[in-house]
């Protein structure tokens, strides 16, 4: 069993629809669910799908190794960023090369970078008049928005989308897409486990 941490910041609804998907997997499971903040509705969804949770603080996560304890002592083999909102310290990113995902609501190289996350992005789509925004699903590196891109998703926009429809457009693709591609990826990477 290929066993998956999620990091979250905030309402966790990718992160409940990762851990839904993979619920009657035979070979893939959703482990532990991490926050950076004790509020974060997240750890209210892991609670209802009976996964267990950790909550950290910047310190133990940029100060510390406390981190790759805490997934060491849950075995977990791949980390998927869904929502999360700190940058990924080297420290993680060389224990996990190449196993650490995160998901960009915008159509990367475009629209990244740090600041730009949620609302922020679709309210700089709309103002940019762009006529499609989109996913894009990348491997983590010591950088925002910078690691290499595993898959792309496209959604047209219209004059009269608002930075509120553009983000219903966005998450559509990434409940799609995401699970499948974390999926496919694993699948790669395991296959001469």
């Amino acid at each position: 069993m290929i066993r998956l941490a999620i990091f979250a910041s905030g309402s966790g609804s990718n992160a409940q629809n990762i851990a839904e998907y993979f619920s009657e997997s035979n070979d893939i499971e959703v482990s532990l669910i991490l926050s950076n903040n004790s509020k974060a509705y997240v750890l209210e969804r892991a609670h209802k799908l009976d996964i267990p949770t950790a909550i950290f603080s910047r310190d133990s996560f940029y100060k510390s190794e406390e981190i790759l304890k805490v997934l060491a002592n849950n075995k977990i083999d791949f980390i998927i960023l869904a929502g999360f909102m700190w940058l990924v310290p080297r420290y993680l990113v060389e224990a996990y090369p190449n196993k650490i995902l995160n998901i960009h609501p915008a159509l990367l190289p475009n629209f990244g970078g740090k600041g730009m996350y949620g609302d922020h992005v679709h309210k700089a789509v709309k103002a940019a008049g762009e006529t499609e925004s989109g996913i894009t699903i990348h491997y983590v590196n010591e950088k925002y928005d910078e690691g290499n891109i595993i898959f792309q998703a496209k959604c047209q926009l219209t004059s009269s989308d608002t930075p509120e429809t553009i983000a219903e457009k966005v998450h559509a693709l990434e409940y799609e897409h995401y699970p499948k591609v974390i999926e496919t990826v694993i699948q790669k990477s395991f296959k001469n486990y």
